[in-house]
């Protein structure tokens, strides 16, 4: 493998490797496609957020034998993570971040595909809220201090880079990105796009892409294999 980028980071769990390995074959069914992706991206955001939360104090409670102990918590706090999938296969990977996470954070949803002349994003889709609390709504958020985006496949980086500059240009300070597999140029890609606020993470890294965009040897295309849609 090249020298990548030092915000990259590629697994070398031997557990997460195997599962990996599984995902490969085309005779994996969906159901464990789903299973598969899940458990890929439980272990890619246990090491992500390790690195990229800090655990702070947050007073004291009592344990059932009536001992006083120190409460802890996650900095930032959970108000201020957002977790962004990107449509649709990041759908795939919003369960195992939560369950990470000690308490909920708002989920907001970009929308992109790539053109399949020019392999380059469209977005058609952008639930962020660009504005913040009102006296009309009091609820409304405004950017989030960390950005966690997921999306399972990182092949050309162009849909990574355009999701990087939305959260940016929305205002977050600092921007997590989970991935279960990369190309390496594509890994580079993304991790050069704002290197001083961006952290890739990834369970795996291949070589290429081929001429349809496709890391080669890769998954294939997860959101079909994750939702029945091959052929289409």
């Amino acid at each position: 493998m090249a020298t990548l980028p030092p915000n990259a980071h590629v697994s070398t769990h031997p557990c997460l490797q195997a599962k990996l390995s599984q995902l490969r074959s085309a005779s994996t069914s969906s159901k464990d496609v789903q299973t598969l992706v899940h458990e890929i991206a439980l272990m890619v955001g246990y090491e992500a957020l390790a690195s990229g939360l800090a655990s702070i104090d947050d007073g004291t409670d009592k344990s059932p034998l009536g001992y006083t102990y120190t409460k802890t918590t996650v900095s930032p706090s959970s108000s201020s993570i957002s977790l962004v999938p990107i449509l649709r296969s990041g759908l795939s990977m919003v369960p195992a971040l939560l369950s990470l996470l000690p308490a909920p954070v708002p989920v907001h949803h970009l929308g992109l595909y790539r053109e399949k002349a020019t392999l380059q994003p469209v977005e058609y889709y952008n639930n962020l809220p660009y504005h913040g609390p009102t006296a009309t709504n009091p609820h409304a958020g405004g950017p989030a201090e960390l950005a966690i985006i997921v999306d399972p496949i990182i092949a050309t980086g162009a849909t990574a880079c355009a999701a990087i500059d939305t959260l940016k240009d929305w205002g977050v300070k600092k921007i997590i990105v989970c991935a279960v597999l990369a190309a390496e140029g594509g890994l580079e890609r993304a991790c050069g796009e704002w290197p001083e606020g961006v952290q890739v993470w990834v369970g795996g890294c291949d070589k290429e892409v081929d001429e349809k965009g496709m890391i080669r040897p890769g998954l294939g295309d997860v959101g079909d294999r994750l939702f029945l849609t091959l052929g289409k």
